[in-house]
């Protein structure tokens, strides 16, 4: 009876754990298929904010900034401090502790996180309280970054545009700035990303971009997008990363406002949220021209012709920066 109990014991930790050798070697993945309709969000239960220094033996350190639970499994989205990759991990392969910004200051990641959190943006009329492209607008070194917003929109995604991006082996990098709303409303189209994804053929980092992407036609910016009274920002994050995760995709580090318009509060609570706001030094669809190391800004989402038959025409003439770059790469 007492070698029984002491064998219990000693399996106790590795039952709590739940997960072999076997299971920590690899991020955890969520399965979802391919086609079909989307898979629902209850998948992806206690979705919370969260930031931990998460440790285990034969892998390199990562932040945890959400802590959530599929299918009765403790998961976490772990970031690369360095790199800014991001996955899902078993909490039950880790150790992990809870730290904070002003301790992760000193990695690329946090580093960068609380750095363009205050970026002033363009400059506004004296009094304004509302910020335009604040954040993230070129990176660092050649090439350019090529990002696409899918903003909620009647028309199909045009993938024209997209298909023109691929190229013979490595996959073509593109931020594609996603909306739950415009996810809900075009799954066909959302499915066939995952698609081109999986296959190789274009490198896609999907951008938090809010779930509803709220817009007024004629009411000023200081009244609109996100600043639309009323609104609650951080479902507004977690709820378009809840919808991803939950069809097989993991969110990157990046939030680009609706618009490019925010303000304090707003760049706070993304600053709260560990995420790096995102703006454009390139939107052609304004005329805009791109630079060495520009983040170039188009809508594939059908409604912007313009920017897409600028990007057509300028990469023609040999004016865009090459090679376009990972948007990880940019900070």
């Amino acid at each position: 009876m007492r070698n029984v109990l002491a064998l219990a014991l000693a399996l106790w930790p590795l039952t709590l754990a739940g997960a072999s050798a076997a299971d920590c070697a690899a991020p955890f993945v969520v399965e979802a298929p391919l086609d079909g309709s989307l898979q629902p969000t209850s998948r992806v239960e206690n979705l919370q904010i969260t930031l931990q220094s998460c440790r285990r033996e034969g892998a390199e350190e990562v932040l945890a900034t959400r802590s959530l639970r599929i299918g009765g499994e403790e998961l976490f989205v772990a970031v690369d401090p360095e790199q800014l990759a991001t996955r899902l991990e078993r909490a039950a392969c880790w150790t992990c502790k809870p730290t904070t910004a002003e301790a992760q200051l000193h990695t690329r990641f946090i580093g960068s996180v609380e750095r363009l959190a205050r970026e002033p943006g363009k400059a506004l009329a004296p009094g304004a309280t509302w910020l335009d492209n604040a954040g993230l607008k070129s990176g660092r070194g050649g090439g350019a970054f090529l990002s696409g917003d899918l903003c909620p929109s009647h028309r199909p995604l045009d993938r024209a545009f997209l298909k023109s991006l691929e190229q013979g082996g490595a996959a073509t990098p593109i931020a594609l700035s996603i909306t739950g709303r415009w996810m809900e409303q075009h799954v066909a189209d959302f499915l066939w990303l995952r698609q081109e994804k999986a296959q190789g053929r274009l490198a896609i980092s999907f951008v938090n971009h809010s779930f509803h992407h709220p817009y007024r036609p004629g009411v000023s910016d200081a009244q609109n997008f996100l600043l639309v009274p009323g609104v609650d920002m951080t479902s507004e994050i977690l709820d378009v990363e809840r919808l991803l995760i939950a069809n097989g995709e993991i969110p990157s580090v990046f939030f680009r406002f609706p618009g490019l318009i925010s303000d304090r509060a707003l760049m706070e609570r993304v600053r709260e949220a560990h995420l790096i706001p995102l703006g454009a030094d390139a939107w052609l669809a304004l005329g805009a021209a791109a630079h060495p190391g520009a983040i170039i800004l188009v809508h594939p989402n059908g409604n912007e012709p313009l920017g897409l038959s600028d990007f057509a025409r300028l990469r023609g003439a040999g004016r865009l920066p090459q090679p376009f770059r990972p948007i990880d790469d940019a900070p």
